[in-house]
Formats: C-alpha cells, sequence, structure tokens
C-alpha cells in the first residue's frame, strides 16, 4: 500500500471512530426526522414501534452466525442464490443473442465515443455510450459505469441519464480505461418504470415477486457480458462504479457476477434501520430494493463482494443514505473481510456534501480504480468534465418497435401455470407443495408463535338479551387487536353450536360500529352518537337469541381501532416499510385472522362451535388464505372476492407458483366453501379440479353476480 493510499484510509478510520464517540448525525437531519413520523395516534406509536423491533431483529440476526471463513463459504452459496432469486433472476433468464448496433461514433479530447445500444434479452433494449482511448496498447481494463436518477429530457425527447453522467466515463477513457455507460430502465431513452408502488399503485409487484432492481442487475451482466466481447477489452480487469440509483446497482451486479473485479458503489446503500425506522424509504423509488423474501439486512449484500476490492463512498448529509447505517454496513462487512485476511480491500470515503456527484467523491474512486485494476497510486490531477451534448450521446433516431422496456414489469418474473391434478393423490401433493411454498416465500415473516408476553383480556357487557364480549388481544408484539362477539345472555349448557367469524374491511368496519355502538356505548365510544339502525340490530338480535349461535366480529391491523395516519402519502409508505422487511401487510393481515380464529376457539363457550369464515372483497381473500393454515374453519362464506393478485391482496412472491383460483382449490378441498357475486369464468381452475376429483356439489358453490 502506498503512503499516500494508507494516509487516505487512516483519515477515514479516524473519521469512523469520530463519528462512532459522537453518535447518529441523524437526529440534525429535518427532512429525515420529518420522515420518520408515521403519525401521531396510538396507532401509529404501536406501529412504529412494530417496525423498530422487527428492522431491529433483522439487523441483530444478519450475519451473526458467521464466526469463521468456512462458516462463510458454506453459507455464501446459499446466500448468493437467494439474492439472485430475491432480484427476480431465479431462474436465470436465457443469454439470448445481444444484438449489440454501434449508431454513431464522436472523436473527443484524446477519446471515442460510441453510441451503443443491445438487448440484454429479446426487445429489452440497453442504451448506452462507449468511451474509449484513441490510443492504446494491447488490452485495458474496463469500467461499467451504472447511472442513477439524472435523466436529460428535451422537448418530451429523452436523452437517457448516460448524458447527465457523461463526464464519467470521459475521464475513464482519459485515463487508459474503456468505459460503458448504460442508461437506467426508467431514464433512458425508452422509458420503463421504477415507480410502480411508490407512485403508480401496482402492488402486484410484490405477488410477482418482481422488482425493477432485477432488471437493472440483467442489464448489468449482459452489458459485462458486451464489454467482454470487445477487442479492447481485458476481460479479466472489469469495474463497477455508479452513485445514487447506480449505486445501487454497483451494489447488485458485485453481488451476484464475480467477474467484476473492483467495485464502488456511491450513496447506493444503507441499513434496514435507515429505511424502516428513520423513515430513508420514503425518498426511494422500487429500483434501490429487492423482494426480501429472506429478511436479509443489506449488509449481507456486501459481504457477497468480499473478498474482491469494494470502496463504500458517501457523503455526510446524505438525507436519503444517512452517515450512521452507511457505516453500519462497512463495520458489518468488514467483519467478513476480515475473516479472508484482507481488510485493506474493504474502504470507506466519506466527504462532505448532501446528496450529490461531488468532485471529492470521484477523486478517491478513480484512485481506487487505478490501483486495483492497473497498479497505478500516482496522484489524480485531472478533472471529470463533460464533452458533449445530449444529441451527440443519442443512441436511437427511431426507438425500436419491438421494444418491451416500457412494460417489462409484466413479464420479466415467470409467472406460474397451474396443472389440473390427475387424481386426489396428486392433488394432496401439489397442495402440500404450495402451502410449503407459500410458507417459505410468502409468509416467512409470520411468528413460529405470538412473540408478545401481554394477556388476552376479555370485557363483558350485556344488554337487551345479548352479551357482547370484547376479546383484546396481541396477534404479536405491537400489534394490539381487539375481537368482538356477540352471544346470547343465556349460553345454552352445552355451548354455542355455532359461531360466525365475520373480517371486515374499514367500510364494514364503520357500519358495524354504527349499528352497535348506540347499544353498547361504551364499547364503542367513537361511534356513540351514531343512529340506531333498527332493522340490522334486530336481525342480529334475533339471530343469536333465536338460533342459540355466535356471531363474531374482527378487523386486522391498519383497519377500525388500528388504523394509520390515513394520509395517503404515508399509506404507502407503511405498505413499503412491511415489504423492506420480508412481509406485506396483508399477508400480516392473514396472521390477524389466524389469531382471531385461535381466540374465538379459545374461548370456553366456543371451542366446540362449528366455525364459519364470513367475507367481502379483499378480506374475503386473507380469510381464504387463513383457512389454509388454520385448523377448525369449518365453511367458508366468501363475496366479491378478487380473482387474481394482479388487483387483490398482494402477497410476496405468491404468483410465482399460485394464484387466487388455486388457493380457492386448496381451501374447498377441505371445507364447504361458497364464492358469491363472482364470475363462473374467474374460477375455472377450482371448477375444474372439483369435477376432475369428484367433489360433492356443495364442497365448491360458485354464485355468479
Amino acid at each position: 500500500m502506498t503512503q499516500k493510499r494508507h494516509r487516505l484510509n487512516v483519515i477515514a478510520l479516524t473519521f469512523i471512530g469520530l463519528f462512532l464517540q459522537i453518535g447518529s448525525s441523524q437526529g440534525a437531519n429535518p427532512v429525515l426526522n420529518k420522515r420518520k413520523v408515521i403519525g401521531t395516534s396510538p396507532a401509529d406509536q404501536q406501529l412504529s414501534n412494530y417496525f423498530r423491533y422487527h428492522a431491529e431483529q433483522l439487523a441483530n440476526r444478519s450475519l451473526r452466525d458467521i464466526k469463521d471463513l468456512e462458516a462463510w463459504k458454506k453459507k455464501r452459496g446459499t446466500y448468493r442464490k437467494q439474492l439472485f432469486e430475491m432480484l427476480g433472476l431465479s431462474p436465470l433468464p436465457p443469454k439470448t443473442d445481444l444484438k449489440p448496433k454501434i449508431t454513431n461514433t464522436t472523436n473527443s479530447d484524446g477519446f471515442i465515443v460510441e453510441n451503443v445500444t443491445f438487448q440484454s434479452r429479446p426487445g429489452l433494449h440497453v442504451t448506452g455510450n462507449l468511451y474509449r482511448p484513441i490510443k492504446q496498447e494491447g488490452k485495458i481494463p474496463a469500467i461499467l459505469y451504472v447511472c442513477g436518477h439524472g435523466n436529460v429530457k428535451k422537448n418530451g425527447i429523452s436523452y437517457g441519464s448516460k448524458a447527465h453522467y457523461q463526464h464519467h466515463g470521459a475521464w475513464f477513457a482519459r485515463n487508459g480505461y474503456v468505459c460503458l455507460t448504460i442508461d437506467t430502465l426508467q431514464l433512458g431513452e425508452i422509458e420503463g418504470l421504477h415507480h410502480g408502488t411508490y407512485r403508480e399503485g401496482m402492488w402486484w409487484w410484490f405477488s410477482r415477486g418482481y422488482t425493477p432492481a432485477g432488471v437493472e442487475a440483467w442489464n448489468c451482466i449482459r452489458a459485462l457480458d458486451y464489454l467482454q466481447s470487445r477487442p479492447e477489452v481485458d476481460g479479466e480487469k472489469l469495474g463497477v462504479t455508479g452513485r445514487s440509483g447506480g449505486g445501487a446497482y454497483s451494489w447488485w451486479i458485485s453481488a451476484i457476477d464475480e467477474r467484476i473485479k473492483a467495485s464502488v458503489p456511491v450513496a447506493g446503500i444503507t441499513n434496514l434501520k435507515n429505511y424502516v425506522i428513520d423513515g430513508a424509504v420514503e425518498g426511494h423509488c422500487d429500483c434501490m430494493f429487492m423482494v426480501n423474501t429472506y429478511q436479509w439486512d443489506y449488509a449481507q449484500v456486501a459481504a457477497l463482494v468480499a473478498p474482491r476490492p469494494l470502496l463504500i463512498s458517501n457523503t455526510d448529509k446524505d438525507s436519503i443514505f444517512p452517515l450512521d447505517g452507511v457505516v453500519d454496513v462497512y463495520r458489518k462487512t468488514m467483519q467478513i473481510y476480515e475473516l479472508y485476511g484482507v481488510p485493506q480491500n474493504l474502504g470507506l470515503q466519506i466527504t462532505e456534501g448532501p446528496h450529490k456527484d461531488t468532485q471529492e467523491l470521484r477523486i478517491h474512486a478513480f484512485h481506487w480504480f487505478n490501483h486495483f485494476l492497473k497498479g497505478d497510486d500516482s496522484l489524480i490531477e485531472m478533472a471529470a468534465t463533460k464533452f458533449h451534448t445530449p444529441e451527440e450521446l443519442k443512441v436511437f433516431k427511431t426507438l425500436p418497435a419491438d421494444q418491451k422496456n416500457t412494460k417489462i414489469h409484466e413479464s420479466f418474473v415467470k409467472q406460474a401455470k397451474a396443472p389440473i391434478p390427475k387424481d386426489t393423490q396428486q392433488w394432496e401433493q401439489q397442495t402440500e407443495k404450495w402451502k410449503k411454498l407459500l410458507r417459505t416465500k410468502s409468509f416467512r415473516a409470520w411468528p413460529k408463535k405470538n412473540d408478545s408476553t401481554i394477556k388476552t383480556k376479555v370485557e363483558t357487557t350485556t344488554k337487551d338479551g345479548l352479551t357482547l364480549k370484547t376479546v383484546t388481544f396481541d396477534s404479536q408484539k405491537y400489534v394490539p387487536l381487539k375481537l368482538f362477539i356477540i352471544v346470547p345472555e343465556k349460553t345454552p349448557e352445552k355451548g354455542i353450536g355455532q359461531v360466525r367469524l365475520n373480517v371486515l374491511n374499514q367500510e364494514e368496519w364503520e357500519a358495524f360500529t354504527q349499528v352497535l355502538a348506540p347499544v353498547f356505548p361504551d364499547s364503542f365510544s367513537q361511534n356513540s352518537k351514531s343512529k340506531i339502525s333498527p332493522n340490522l340490530y334486530q336481525k342480529m338480535q334475533q339471530q343469536v337469541i333465536d338460533q342459540k349461535t355466535a356471531v363474531a366480529y374482527f378487523a386486522p391491523r391498519g383497519i377500525g381501532l388500528s388504523s394509520w395516519n390515513p394520509d395517503k402519502r404515508k399509506q404507502i409508505q407503511i405498505k413499503r416499510r412491511f415489504y423492506l422487511l420480508g412481509q406485506s401487510l396483508e399477508g400480516m393481515q392473514i396472521w390477524d385472522v389466524r389469531r382471531a380464529i385461535q381466540e374465538l376457539k379459545g374461548q370456553p363457550y366456543l371451542s366446540k362451535a362449528r366455525l364459519e369464515l364470513k367475507a367481502s372483497g379483499n378480506a374475503a381473500a386473507l380469510c381464504l388464505y387463513a383457512s389454509l393454515f388454520e385448523e377448525g374453519v369449518n365453511e367458508l362464506d366468501l363475496t366479491g372476492m378478487p380473482a387474481s393478485h394482479q388487483n387483490g391482496p398482494a402477497l410476496l412472491n405468491v404468483m410465482r407458483f399460485l394464484d387466487v383460483p388455486q388457493a380457492l382449490a386448496m381451501a374447498a378441498s377441505r371445507r364447504p366453501t361458497k364464492v358469491s357475486h363472482a364470475n363462473a369464468e374467474d374460477w375455472s381452475y377450482p371448477i375444474k379440479v372439483s369435477q376432475q376429483l369428484g367433489w360433492d356439489e356443495k364442497q365448491l358453490q360458485i354464485k355468479e353476480k
């Protein structure tokens, strides 16, 4: 190591020590503090506690079991496979013909720029600029520069982020490198989409196991293929860098492709604490995140780069990549580099400034590549300068008609095709396979048991021959919920023979409380001034008293008493926080329904009662999935249930192996199931299964609209 490089590392490490002594700088960041607050209601505070608890659990678990190099090497292969899967790259797409084209060549100040395009898969066009020296001897190292969100657009024409970041490519070419600068999916000449959940309400991305991070990672893999095909390039000396979004893509390609021999991600990663607890997620679009199926913290991504040279680079006042999280990732990653005995291969550069592409950040990145790819430790004397107009760097005069970029989210991750079973044995095998996939790919975040230590509480109120039992319980830690059970004042000695559990959506919750609030004002104080609805109340009263049955009502988390900040933007970011923890809101609501069933059946007077589960809309789908994993549900009554996760509840990865019709067939094979207000065509799969296996007609009833 040269004296200059040693001095830079000492400065960085001294800074880290000072930082760790004085603590996090985020408290002085008003942008981050504003994002941190979900809301001020008791329900909002419980949700904040929930997110903190689970983010800290995952952080504490990350890399905890790695005690020596042998243990890491055993885990590393599994982790790489998991990351490919979480990026939507398992199975890996075939490497089809790149069909590369050079559409224009420009000579500049000691370097040449080629406007290039290739297809990373048929119809998925990647646009970029390849910078190379005019004079070179033999093959030389190459850098893949992946752009962040810095688009250049004029008069409705997109020139791509490559025009914004051109000074990086120019510097590399002027200093003896080939550099391929590629556009992002969203901010390229062909404009795709990064903001599916952030802005467009495309929550089905979760269900498909899709993230645009996977497309960016795949484009990077194919970009390396292209670089290795170039006669000027030494294919054994490839590096990658980029900032912001490009910093994130640098992480993905460095972790999954060992052809990268040196890496400098700039402002592209921090930890779950920053994203989830401190609210940095609110400043990021979907391309920054994998589908966190295996519940990683982000040091696990960084660790996969070891032992190859990696420089983590950031500024100290970056509101979306806060300093404490960046340092935390560095410290945990260093543990792995130390196991390899190469701590010198991991660096941390922190410079002063906001989230911005600064000259100070560039200098150390350039030095890092010179040292590790060229063995050159001389001073950096040349500034990174822009030489070209956006027009000169544009690849396409006319956008290709066969392009799939704008809708690649609809086809990038392969979706399942469910076969009709030949017989009952085959069906049972398929059902068990699906249940296992649901547990491991969609519901991995379900607790093995309730982790709360708060005991269930039951309050009783009687009026008009009815008894209202309010069961307050924790679905899990920091998720307090209420189950309302209405039974006859005089309960039969043998207990109640039948109970219907109604799982409510927000609209139904409001209607339910308006019916009962005038009768039981102490239990529904928020609606106590509502006018009684005689017909609805009398119908309930007659059913319970005359038929000696019980009726129960339940709203899962985020609905009714536990509803959170109603601001639309906050609601979006709440759902995205669940996602970063390897959960989905709806997936955890299904857990809530399971817990409500457990609490209901745990009441002595209902222990032997026949249980009917009833719900409508998305809540019907929650009940459907809960019934697959909870014993004691005797019948399902589902109204207006969405026929696909494409427009229904978001469950991680579910559409990679089944959709709602397959889940319905699974449920109907276990108990009588009625689906009302439906189109029979939407439910052709369970109908065909019932016919093939010879079910009784009452087992599955589809009632059309």
